[in-house]
């Protein structure tokens, strides 16, 4: 690389990313350092198969671009999921599809499923959403064959309204799952789980 060359920044979006704390986890912005750790946990057919973006198999490439494209765009905030000692689990967010209301999403990797750390980083995120962005309402989405993911989105106060389709970008179709819609008025009179620290 010369000095002439374009070295790569954080954009001004990706900078305003807090640091969140909950009782177990850390969320951050993702980095590029983040590429190894995210390919080796998202290289599941498992988790590929339950999200609508991620491919399979996943390469270091298609980390590498999923960390460069996030926190981009105005609408988006994507939060990587680490242990307190910057062990990325996964990753949590919110952004609009085809224009609709901000929709939650996330995933973890395998060896950290059944843990209730997605419930924690979801919730998390949804604090985030509506107390610092100011999102009224939030979308959800979970296969109707992932009841494991339909419990997180229950358990944070998604109601559900209906089935539809979603394209699932590893099996090259769409898939039925249920969706799920919180207003931020339903999440203020539901919230009992403990505070979110801003650490930044």
């Amino acid at each position: 690389m010369t000095l002439l060359e374009d070295s790569p920044r954080e954009s001004y979006r990706e900078a305003c990313i807090p640091v969140l704390e909950t009782t177990r986890l850390v969320l951050r912005a993702p980095h590029l350092g983040d590429a190894k750790a995210v390919a080796a946990l998202a290289n599941d057919r498992r988790i590929a198969e339950n999200t609508a973006r991620i491919p399979h198999p996943y390469r270091l490439a298609d980390a590498e671009a999923f960390l460069l494209g996030s926190n981009r765009e105005a609408g988006d905030t994507t939060f990587l999921v680490t242990l307190p000692d910057d062990t990325v689990i996964g990753a949590c967010g919110f952004g609009s599809l085809d224009g609709n209301a901000p929709e939650l999403g996330y995933w973890l990797g395998v060896p950290h499923w059944g843990r209730g750390y997605a419930t924690e980083a979801a919730r998390a995120v949804i604090d985030y959403a509506f107390t610092e962005a100011g999102r009224e309402v939030l979308g959800a989405g979970a296969r109707v064959t992932n009841p494991s993911s339909r419990r997180v989105i229950e358990k944070c106060g998604f109601q559900w309204t209906g089935v539809g389709l979603c394209r699932i970008r590893a099996l090259g179709s769409s898939v039925p799952i249920d969706r799920f819609r919180l207003e931020r008025s339903i999440w203020a009179a539901l919230k009992s789980w403990g505070p979110v620290k801003r650490v930044a």
